[in-house]
Order: structure tokens, then sequence, then C-alpha cells
């Protein structure tokens, strides 16, 4: 196999094997990145002096066709060669002989790789972003539409008091809001350029790691080279917690549709297109899809721990454990993308019931509505409380049927169903975007 590091020493192919894993599969997501970032520092280095210009010239050609290659999806990383990195030098040394070869001077794969990683990462911030905002926006639109309609609130999963759809669509459009700093900081972490630290103890050669950094697109960079290389794992390990709180409320919003779905309580409804059936009972319309978004971000969460537990007991510098962060992280990703668009799917095609709070087995949670109205009346709290429960083991309760609605129920504070403050929600969301 071709290395950067052959010394002449055939290395076993079972060690190969092995110490490789999936690195050459998922080395194919950072082409792209491992192009750009060598674009710019073979331009740092005709600008200090350490490449001619005019072989510079000549490299940022050929780099520019791998990178169209790469784009056009016909880039291909050969079963001879070790990694990315060892592919783009190849290329480069075998169209352009010993000028390719100039591409690594002051520089490591320890720093190329968390480049690429960083680099890869500022994007996949952005992305997750992007999907984010379309189920925020999707979760808005639903609040306001159904904010008049009423449902029943549960804790302990018994019946509590007066909700509305508006009111829980909302919440979880705010809970976006509120998740959205977690993937600010990630990406806060991912801006910073470690090239130039090396192999993780700077260099003798007179690189300018200012240039890198503006011709990357980096807001600022890491100036200790021995921090550069200890950021790996915590770049890792903050995307994962941002993804995780996203994976949270997504869990959440699919539990709630499963509850939801099920005949017993009725209260919302999917297209028979978004469900399947049962090889037994032709009734069934099983949740499938929110079954699947609820396990994939228990899986997504769990990516935090094994980073975690990776980065564990390690001392400063490079170690191959490293290399086991991508088995995690890029499959993580990609699930909370697939989690992001399938629950936005879902949500523009689900149906709501109307007439839930009809039935008189809610009655009951209308409770707090008569003991609020005893307290406006100057009665005590605690007393109005035992008043209107002594009403309730006496004879039930029941709750006039022209105070149904979210109007009569007045509840106006700030981000009640009667005042969902919207506006603020958005505004919130806004203030945390990067």
């Amino acid at each position: 196999m071709a290395t950067l590091w052959d010394k002449g020493v055939q290395t076993d192919s079972k060690m190969e094997e092995f110490t490789t894993g999936q690195d050459r599969q998922l080395d194919l997501k950072l082409a792209k990145y491992d192009i750009i970032g060598s674009k710019a520092h073979i331009s740092m280095l005709a600008e200090v002096g350490l490449l001619p210009k005019n072989e510079e010239q000549i490299l940022q050609k050929g780099l520019d066709k791998i990178l169209r290659s790469v784009e056009n999806k016909t880039f291909v990383l050969e079963d001879s060669v070790e990694d990315i990195h060892s592919q783009i030098e190849l290329l480069l040394t075998k169209e352009y002989g010993d000028i390719g070869k100039k591409i690594h001077s002051g520089r490591s794969r320890n720093d190329q790789v968390l480049t690429d990683l960083k680099l890869f990462l500022k994007e996949e911030c952005k992305k997750l972003k992007n999907k984010v905002l379309e189920l925020f926006s999707i979760l808005l639109n639903l609040a306001e539409k159904h904010k008049g309609v009423l449902m029943p609130g549960y804790t302990h999963f018994q019946i509590a008091m007066p909700s509305s759809f508006g009111l829980w669509f909302a919440a979880y459009a705010e809970a976006l809001a509120e998740d959205m700093p977690m993937l600010k900081a990630a990406y806060t972490i991912a801006d910073m350029n470690p090239l130039g630290s090396s192999a993780g103890y700077g260099n003798s050669l007179p690189l300018d790691r200012k240039k890198t950094t503006e011709d990357l697109g980096f807001s600022t960079l890491t100036y200790n080279p021995i921090a550069a290389q200890m950021g790996r794992g915590k770049c890792e390990k903050a995307v994962a917690a941002a993804i995780g709180q996203f994976a949270s409320t997504l869990n959440k919003i699919a539990q709630d549709c499963c509850l939801y779905m099920c005949q017993n309580l009725g209260f919302i409804s999917f297209p028979e297109k978004l469900t399947t059936g049962s090889s037994i009972m032709p009734h069934k319309k099983n949740p499938d899809v929110w079954e699947m978004i609820r396990g994939n971000c228990n899986i997504i969460n769990s990516a935090y721990t094994q980073i975690s537990m990776l980065a564990t007991n390690l001392p400063h510098g490079y170690h191959r454990d490293f290399q086991l962060f991508k088995e995690v992280l890029f499959p993580a990703l990609e699930k909370m993308g697939n989690c992001i668009e399938m629950t936005c799917l879902m949500l523009q095609n689900i149906r709501i019931n109307t007439d839930i709070i009809k039935d008189k087995i809610y009655r009951p949670i209308f409770s707090v509505e008569k003991v609020n109205a005893l307290v406006l009346t100057g009665i005590p709290f605690r007393d109005a409380y035992r008043t209107v429960a002594a009403e309730i083991k006496e004879r039930g309760l029941d709750f006039p049927q022209d105070a149904m609605s979210v109007e009569a129920l007045r509840h106006t504070h700030l981000g009640s169903m009667g005042n969902l403050s919207l506006e603020l929600i958005e505004n919130k969301m806004r203030q945390s975007l990067f």
C-alpha cells in the first residue's frame, strides 16, 4: 500500500487492515476539504518563497482538476493507497513529477486531517442549521394555524390541564431555538485554523499561518501547535453534543406522535402513504417513521459518550485512536440530517383532530380553571383548591360547553395558549444563529 511515510519496509497486511478500519471510506467525505486546504497551503508556500510561483500555478491547476473529479463523483481512492492525503499527492506526482512532492512541505498529516475535519464540520454545521430552520418554520406555521384548537395536556400519563395544538407545536419550535446555541458553539470551535501546527510542535519553515486562516475562511487560528492537536476530540465532541440536543428534541416529538396516533387517543393522523401496515392485521397504520426517528435519535445521542470515552486518558499529541472519531461522528451527522428531513415531511402532512376536547373524559382537566375562577373572587388559592377537589370527589366535574375554547380560558400571559409569542420565539432563534 502506498503511504506518505514509506521507508521501504512492507507492512503486515493484517496490521494494515486492522489499523485502517473504515478510514478509507470515510476519507472520501474529506476529499473536497483536503484539496481546499492544500490549495491554501501551497498559496502560502509560494507567498513566503518556499515554492516557486510557476510551480504553485501548476499545482493549483492540478488540484482544481482533482476537485472537479470529486464534485463529479469520479474521484477514486485506489486500493493500493493508504488515505485521501496520499491519493491526492500521488495524483499530483504522477502528473507533474517531483513538483507534486512539494505539496507536503511544512505540514504533517496531523494538521492536514485536522484542517480537513474542521472545514468539513463547519460546513456540516451550516447544513444542519438550514435543515433545523426549515423544521422550525414548519412548527411555527403549524402553531399559528392550529392555535385555537384545544387538546388535553398530560403529566404522569394522566390527563392534567388544557393545552392546545398551537402550544404544542410552538413548544418544539422554541426547543429548537434553545438547541441552536449548542450548534453555534460547536461551529465556533470548528472555526479555528490548525494548519501550520504540523505534527503538533510547529515547524522550522517560515509559515504564514494568518494567510492560510484568511484564505480558508477561518475566523481565527489555534496559535499553540500543541493546543491545535489537542483539539482532536474536542471539536468532534462539541458537534456530537450539539446534534445530541436536536436529537433529544426530535426524539420527544417522535414519541408524542407515536402516542397521539394511537387509536385510544386519536389526536393526530397521517396519510396512509406515510404509515405502514401489518402482515396479519388489515386495520393497522403503524408509525414506523416516528419510531425510526425515535430510535435513530437515541443512537445519535450515544455519539457524544463514545467520543468522550475514545478521548479519555490520552496524553497530548496525536494517537491513532483519533481515527475512530470519524466512525462515530460521520454516521451520526448523516442520521441527524435524515431525521430532520423526515420530521419535516411528516409534520407537513399531519392531520389534526379538532374535536378531541369535546369528549367528556377530558372534562376534569378544567378543574384548575374552576379553582382560578374562585381565586379571582378573592378566595385564597388553597381554599379554592380544596373546594373544587371536594366537588370532584362528590360528583365528578363537568365544565360549561361554551367555555371550551382558547379565548374562554383566558390564558393570556407570555407564551400561553392565548399569547403564543411566536414572534419572540422567532427572535430567539434569530439571535442564536451563526
